[in-house]
């Protein structure tokens, strides 16, 4: 059964965030809210939370290139301790950063190479604008491993915390409340290639960082 934590969408409650810290510290999954619609994470370091998070989602071998997990960070500087940035890539980060964009980028050392890419030795990275996801950060004092909440079968993110609970409470360890998000997937961008290349149109607006409206893939 999962705990439940209803929290204020802008001033959450730190003591009922440090509950679910903890939850995920001892290897727990949650649903948090953040700036594009609610997700499923864990810790990073935790082989076996991965391992759940991938069948919850119904990720299978195959699907496996097909599907980013991503790390959620605080913020610029923690982004970097995962992924190799040089400086134009930097500039554009900054632009992005926080909000609804998730950057795929060239990992470094510091990301279990389970998380990556298998092939490509790449991760998405993102920092959220959202109060909620920003303190629970801060308490981990780490990223989480991160993936859209779609339940199996579905095309579209779960968005009310209730339903939520109903459907994955046997499934994952917490479900933190802050009501509805926008419910947008991320705008995604490589950035690994010779310049930038917009892969999905979502939740950001590609002109903040002077790309073409249209996604390449």
């Amino acid at each position: 059964m999962s705990q439940y934590f209803e929290v204020h969408p802008e001033n959450p409650q730190l003591r009922l965030l440090k509950q679910a810290a903890q939850i995920l510290h001892g290897g727990g999954i949650a649903a948090i809210p953040t700036d594009s619609s609610y997700a499923l994470v864990c810790h990073l370091d935790d082989k076996a939370a991965a391992e759940r998070l991938r069948r919850i989602r119904g990720f299978d071998e195959k699907s496996v290139d097909k599907h980013h997990l991503t790390l959620l960070c605080r913020d610029l500087s923690e982004l970097a301790s995962y992924a190799r940035v040089d400086n134009k890539q930097y500039r554009l980060l900054k632009l992005g950063t926080p909000g609804p964009f998730t950057f795929i980028l060239e990992a470094t050392k510091e990301v279990p190479r389970r998380v990556s890419h298998p092939s490509r030795r790449t991760i998405g990275l993102r920092v959220p604008a959202h109060a909620v996801t920003q303190a629970l950060l801060e308490l981990l004092g780490q990223p989480l491993l991160a993936t859209t909440l779609i339940a199996p079968g579905e095309r579209e993110p779960m968005n009310e915390p209730h339903a939520i609970r109903d459907r994955f409470q046997k499934l994952v360890q917490a479900v933190v409340d802050a009501g509805a998000c926008p419910m947008q997937p991320t705008t995604v961008v490589d950035l690994t290639g010779d310049a930038p290349a917009l892969i999905r149109r979502g939740r950001g607006d590609p002109a903040l960082l002077g790309l073409s409206l249209e996604a390449s893939a």
